[in-house]
Parts: structure tokens; C-alpha cells; sequence
């Protein structure tokens, strides 16, 4: 048998990862709704559809400073001081002249009418006067105080917000599912909500493991690795929206990591480990929390899946709260990727959002590259708009180089686990980054 041959009996041997990431995601519930005061939703998710109580604008209102007036005053049917102007000024180069009668700002409460003739003068915002249906910008008039003479004449229904006119009452501002933008804070407030119900950020405890492993701040010597995969999976849990707390560095000890995760549990709603998942002597994690007990299996069960990088990924519960578990490979390109594929998705599940993965396009490839048989290969890539429309792609390092290809990143290419060979001008898919530069 060839080698190419022998890799790919053993990649038919992997669980696909379509099939790893359904038979996870199926375990996975949403948190329990709270409620939270509005100045406390943003970056949360909205646990139930919201709909307007009152609406917006809640009264008629100027929407320019200038001053209010009746549309007939100034266009020529009604009894306005002067003569009736146009674009560029009245017949025989006369303009309209309105008395003005008050003046209106913000603030101002109790209701007024206008008169043929009138106006008020009225600040942006302001209640719009009864009967009036135009609000003349001030750059539009001599901006007199007694009386205004006006040099050109708006449509009728210029410069006025009528109440409801954006958003009337009982309208669907948002439905299940929606993050709380700041924006839509906005709309909250302005609708007259003060409370909404959302799904709770997740809380996401991050363990690396290992004896090997030192803190950052040092490089690393024989027998010593530093530290980036907790650092930077923190990192990506708070990117997602999630409140993540780093634990640091566990050594290789049993019942040090069966304490570590039993407490953890006491304040996470997710729990990401990175390091020992593979077979050999030193992966602790696997042999411990994989272990049968009596006649039953252990909580977190370890599988080989068809990715690259990183194959062994281990999913389960811990410590009597049934806490879900992730654990992630221990090289730090591959726990990336399999946060990416993995954590990433079950974060957004337990935080309600939809969707759970990341958007995709298909793009055109740049270069002709390899993948490795039987595998799914998640490759940093740079992903650009072309100017006639759709995209292109570019890969960056790939493989055991992925961490440098990362930090350069905007995308990742996805390849098939039937795909060997992909060459240059071929459309392959590309889940988009959220990179905030």
C-alpha cells in the first residue's frame, strides 16, 4: 500500500466534522433569560421578540431650527405679511414677511396654534405649534425676531417630524435572537423601554495544561513552552461577546486538574481546556477526564475528527452542575482553529445568537495550493473584494505554520475532505473574520 494510500484508510477512520459539531451543538441549550435594565443589554442577545409601546417621534416636531409656519402662508393662498416668494425669491423680487409670534424650543410643553400670518420660531426638536405643516430653515430668512422675511420656500411638510412617523406604536423593533447594538439601545429608549429580556453573555473559564507549560513574558527553553494558547483564548472568547476569565496555567497533576475544574464550574457556563488531548504518556486531560468509572464512561468523551490542524477534540460535562467542556488541542495554531470550528459556535449557542457560525463567501483562489487527504483544513487566508464584484483569495501559512497565518488573517479557507489539490482561478468557500482594525 502507498503512503498516500495508507492516509487515506487512516482519514476514513475520523468522524467528519459536520457530524462531530451536530451530534455537540445538539447537547448545547441557550441560558436562562434575565432581565436586565437597558443600560446593561448591549452585547447581549434578546431572549424574546420586542415591540414599540409608544411611538416615534411621540409628537409632531421641527426637525431644523427655523420657524414653523402654514405651507399656504408662504406659498401664496393664505394672508401672509408679505408677497409670495419662490426658489430664488417672490414676484417682482418681493418675499414673504410672517410676524413672529413666540418662540419654541425643546423644552417647551404647553400647545399652541398658529394664526394666518404667523409663525413660530423653534429650535430642532421642538413640539410642533398646531396647524403648522413647515418649518423654514433659519438660513432661509433674515432670521428676524418680530417679524422674518423669507427668501425661499420649502415643500410643504419641510423640516416636520410627525409623531409615529418612524416608528408607530406596536412595531416589531427586534425579534429573538438579535444582538443589542448600541443602536438599538437607542431605539429602545426612544420607544419608551426601559427593561429588556436578553440571554446572558456566557461566562467562559479558559485552562491551558501542562508541565511544560510557562507564563508569558520569557522564551521558551527545552522543556518549556510558553503560554499563548490561554491568552489567546481568552481573547477570542471575549471577541465573541463572551466574559471570559483566564485560570492560567494547570500542571500535569490529577487531582490538581479535578479541583481546578470542580471550582471552575462554580462560576462558568463554559469551560475551555487546551493541551493533552492526544494519546500519548503526558495527555493528562485525556486519560483523566475520559476515565470509566465503575461501569460508567467518564464525563468528557475525546474524538478524532477529520480537521486539520488538530484532530483530537473532547467535548463532555464537569462537576455536578453538568458544566459543558471544550477541550482544545495543546499547539496553538490548531487550538485556534479548533476554537474557531468548535468553542466559537457553542459560546454563540448558549449566548441565543443566531447564526452560530461565522458568515461565508466564495472566493476566487489566487494560487494554486495542497491539502491534506481526508481532512477538512481550516488555511488562514486574506479574502478582498474585487472591483467588478465577488471576492478573492489569497492563502497565508497554513498547516504547522497556522499561528503566523492567523495573525495576518482576515479569513479562513475551507477545504473539503475530498480535496487534495486546489488550483489558482478555482472558487473555494471562506468564513469571514470579524476583524476590528
Amino acid at each position: 500500500m502507498t503512503a498516500s494510500a495508507d492516509a487515506e484508510a487512516a482519514a476514513n477512520e475520523l468522524t467528519p466534522l459536520a457530524d462531530y459539531l451536530g451530534s455537540v451543538l445538539r447537547r448545547l441549550r441557550a441560558l436562562p433569560p434575565l432581565d436586565l435594565d437597558l443600560t446593561q443589554a448591549h452585547g447581549n442577545v434578546l431572549a424574546e421578540d420586542v415591540v414599540a409601546p409608544h411611538s416615534f417621534p411621540a409628537f409632531d416636531q421641527a426637525a431644523v431650527d427655523g420657524y414653523a409656519a402654514r405651507w399656504e402662508d408662504i406659498s401664496g393662498g393664505g394672508r401672509g405679511v408679505g408677497y409670495v416668494p419662490t426658489q430664488s425669491g417672490g414676484p417682482g423680487g418681493r418675499n414673504v414677511r410672517l410676524n413672529v409670534v413666540g418662540d419654541l424650543g425643546a423644552a417647551s410643553w404647553r400647545p399652541v396654534r398658529l394664526t394666518p400670518g404667523a409663525c413660530f420660531s423653534v429650535a430642532a426638536g421642538a413640539p410642533l405649534p398646531l396647524a403648522a405643516d413647515v418649518v423654514v430653515p433659519v438660513e432661509w430668512t433674515d432670521q428676524g425676531m418680530a417679524a422674518v422675511e423669507i427668501f425661499r420656500v420649502p415643500k410643504r411638510g419641510y423640516g416636520v417630524r410627525r409623531a409615529g412617523e418612524e416608528l408607530p406604536a406596536g412595531t416589531l423593533l427586534a425579534r429573538a435572537g438579535t444582538y443589542v447594538s448600541p443602536a438599538l439601545v437607542a431605539v429602545f429608549a426612544a420607544t419608551g423601554i426601559g427593561h429588556v429580556v436578553v440571554r446572558p453573555s456566557p461566562r467562559v473559564v479558559i485552562v491551558a495544561t501542562g508541565d511544560e507549560l510557562v507564563d508569558v513574558g520569557r522564551g521558551s527553553q527545552p522543556g518549556q513552552t510558553v503560554d499563548a494558547n490561554s491568552h489567546a483564548l481568552t481573547a477570542a472568547a471575549a471577541e465573541v461577546g463572551a466574559l471570559a476569565y483566564r485560570v492560567g496555567i494547570c500542571d500535569d497533576d490529577p487531582e490538581g486538574l479535578r479541583g481546578l475544574l470542580e471550582d471552575q464550574t462554580l462560576r462558568a457556563d463554559l469551560i475551555i481546556t487546551t493541551g493533552g488531548t492526544g494519546t500519548g504518556p503526558g495527555d493528562m486531560v485525556r486519560r483523566i477526564l475520559s476515565r470509566r468509572e465503575g461501569s460508567r464512561a467518564g464525563p468528557v468523551t475525546f474524538t478524532e475528527v477529520a480537521l486539520y490542524p488538530g484532530t483530537s477534540l473532547g467535548f463532555g460535562t464537569v462537576g455536578a452542575e453538568e458544566v459543558p467542556v471544550v477541550c482544545l488541542p495543546g499547539d496553538t495554531g490548531a487550538a485556534l482553529i479548533g476554537f474557531e470550528v468548535l468553542a466559537r459556535p457553542a459560546i454563540n449557542l448558549l449566548a441565543g445568537a443566531e447564526p452560530v457560525f461565522r458568515p461565508s463567501v466564495r472566493a476566487h483562489l489566487l494560487e494554486t495550493i495542497s491539502s491534506p487527504v481526508g481532512l477538512r483544513e481550516f488555511r488562514p487566508a486574506h479574502v478582498a473584494e474585487r472591483r467588478g464584484g465577488g471576492y478573492t483569495v489569497q492563502p497565508l501559512n497554513g498547516g504547522p505554520y497556522t499561528l503566523s497565518g492567523l495573525a495576518e488573517a482576515n479569513g479562513l479557507m475551507v477545504l473539503g475532505e475530498r480535496v487534495t489539490t486546489a488550483a489558482a482561478g478555482s472558487t473555494v468557500d471562506v468564513l469571514l473574520l470579524d476583524r476590528r482594525r
